[in-house]
């Protein structure tokens, strides 16, 4: 029997449109997961590896926090004991010039292209430091601004105030570091905080061996990540960092996003580049800290 010429065009239309229902299907599909997928990623508090450079960020301003109460606290040492003193924590590829005027003290701590640290680190650039010229002072305001500043690769801008105190209720030093610094990895990701730190020097002062510096943060700061996501990040328990270790090698950051807070517990002071993230929901998840370590 011969096909109608209607029928033979709808053996050849068929087909077709069922390929196109098909992939309508396939398309709707994928968009939903998609959108699930992105849901998911917006409610999350936050991801190991935003975590990981979350923590990297907070190490730059650790160690350039404690380059500055370093040099600051020899030139403290030096001129209100009347000797000579020197710290060992900076190496000899860092070129430290002070120029004294009227009423300030102003420090250049250049590390040329590259100076490794005794704790491995590698930096370039420079840090200026600025602070009134009245060594005996209890208290005073430290100004401290980088200058095409690196940090294991991480090109680091930004400015912090300290307010540096000689003795606090404990009798120790103690600084107050009121930063904002951003930061941009070699593959384009960037991040950046602002916020308060305070660092009690609770160990080591006046030694002269930057292994016995140990030092104790509490505080709280707003982290911008590499998504745009907000995070307020405050200490519950203090973090301590010895300079011996390149970590932190214990205490808790509690870590907020919208209306869900995560933990991360630094350990009980080994040290090691691990956590414990706990979530929202109570799970845990031990993690590793700090990308550039792998």
């Amino acid at each position: 029997m011969k096909k109608s010429l209607k029928q033979m065009n709808f053996l050849k239309i068929a087909p077709l449109a069922i390929g196109l229902a098909l992939l309508t299907v396939v398309s709707c599909t994928k968009e939903e997961e998609t959108a699930i997928d992105t849901a998911a990623d917006q409610d999350e508090v936050i991801t190991v590896a935003e975590l990981q450079a979350s923590d990297e960020t907070e190490l730059i301003s650790e160690e350039v926090s404690t380059i500055a109460e370093d040099v600051y606290a020899a030139d403290e040492i030096s001129l209100t004991a009347k000797s000579d003193y020197a710290s060992d924590y900076l190496p000899d590829c860092v070129t430290i010039t002070t120029v004294v005027t009227d009423t300030t003290r102003e420090k250049t701590i250049d590390f040329g292209d590259g100076c490794e640290l005794p704790n491995g680190n590698v930096l370039s650039g420079i840090i200026f430091l600025s602070y009134a010229k009245d060594m005996e002072a209890a208290s005073k305001s430290i100004a401290l601004t980088l200058e095409n500043f690196t940090f294991n690769g991480v090109a680091v801008e930004g400015s912090a105030d300290v307010l540096r105190v000689r003795a606090n209720e404990n009798g120790n030093p103690q600084g107050t570091v009121n930063a904002s610094f951003s930061a941009t990895w070699p593959n384009g990701d960037t991040a950046s905080f602002n916020g308060t730190r305070t660092r009690e020097w609770i160990e080591g002062f006046g030694s002269g061996f930057w292994g016995d510096n140990v030092f104790l943060i509490t505080g709280k700061r707003t982290y911008i990540g590499r998504l745009g996501n907000v995070y307020v990040k405050e200490v519950i328990e203090p973090l301590r960092r010895e300079l011996a270790c390149r970590f932190i090698v214990s205490g808790v950051l509690e870590i907020s996003r919208n209306d869900n807070t995560a933990s991360l517990d630094f350990g009980d002071g080994s040290c090691d580049a691990k956590g414990i993230l706990t979530y929202p929901d109570g799970t845990e998840q031990e993690i590793f800290l700090r990308r550039f370590l792998k």
